[in-house]
């Protein structure tokens, strides 16, 4: 089975490393790329040992499974002009792309294409991403299940009814930056206090990954473990108080709404 990649860009890449050198699932001789100046392709090919092309067409001319992994506004500058050779070679054709939906893919495409829809995060650079992935009527089993074996060699993969997408680009999309953001200032606030910022971000990250293992290994819900950790009197619950004094759940729910209502906005957007 052959993989085609149009695009070359940072989420490609995180890609292409955890399919071939990160997770060794696959080898690069299976790999096509293609990059709108070329650079990009050739520089990740010979990292990957995959094959680079010179044009999208030679990618799908080569690909049983074909990775849509340009821009949301390049879709309808690329996709009218391959749609011939998309029809003639008829992969598996699996978009990145924030935003669009699968009967917006649908509408670039030949009527009956199987579309996969896919949202990964950074953290795919890492191994660690949380991906969403949901499919049209016309993806068999067999498809979904070899692009779920795709994005699974850089992390998780969770299956999202593409009503809830916009939902899943919030938590398991944008809320990677929340918390980077989140640890930021702690580790700024630390530094206020006097250690240096290299320590306190690293015992920042800790804890935060050893809380994320809390909720998801000991299925616990938040509220309770935050009970656990604030003692009568004590001084935890004096930092949640002061964070709810503040606005810090309706300032991340006001966040959440921002976004999604970008998300919604970008898939109305022709």
């Amino acid at each position: 089975m052959n993989f085609g990649f149009i695009g070359a860009g940072n989420m490609v890449s995180a890609i292409v490393k955890g399919m071939t050198t990160g997770t060794k699932s696959y080898e690069g001789s299976c790999i096509y790329i293609t990059s709108k100046s070329g650079t990009s392709a050739q520089e990740l090919a010979k990292i990957t040992s995959a094959n680079y092309c010179k044009n999208a067409q030679e990618v799908i001319a080569a690909s049983d499974i074909l990775i849509l992994g340009v821009k949301p506004h390049i879709l309808p500058e690329i996709l009218p002009q391959l749609k011939k050779e998309i029809a003639s070679k008829n992969p598996l054709v699996i978009s990145i792309a924030a935003g669009k939906t699968l009967q917006y893919l649908e509408s670039l495409l030949q009527p009956q294409t199987p579309i996969v829809r896919v949202m990964p995060n950074i953290n795919a650079k890492i191994g660690a991403s949380t991906t969403g992935i949901c499919k049209n009527a016309f993806v068999t089993e067999k498809q979904l299940s070899d692009a779920k074996s795709i994005f699974e060699t850089i992390g998780s993969v969770t299956e999202i009814a593409e009503e809830q997408f916009s939902v899943f680009s919030v938590i398991g999309g944008a809320s990677v930056a929340f918390a980077y953001l989140y640890m930021d200032a702690l580790s700024r606030a630390a530094l206020k206090a006097g250690m240096p910022k290299k320590q306190a971000l690293e015992i920042t990250a800790q804890t935060v990954l050893g809380s994320a293992k809390m909720i998801l290994e000991a299925k616990e819900e938040p509220w309770p473990l935050i009970d656990q950790v604030c003692s009568p009197a004590g001084t935890t619950i004096e930092g949640i108080s002061t964070l709810q004094e503040n606005g810090f759940e309706s300032t991340l729910t006001k966040a959440f709404d921002a976004v999604l209502n970008k998300d919604k906005w970008i898939g109305e957007k022709k």
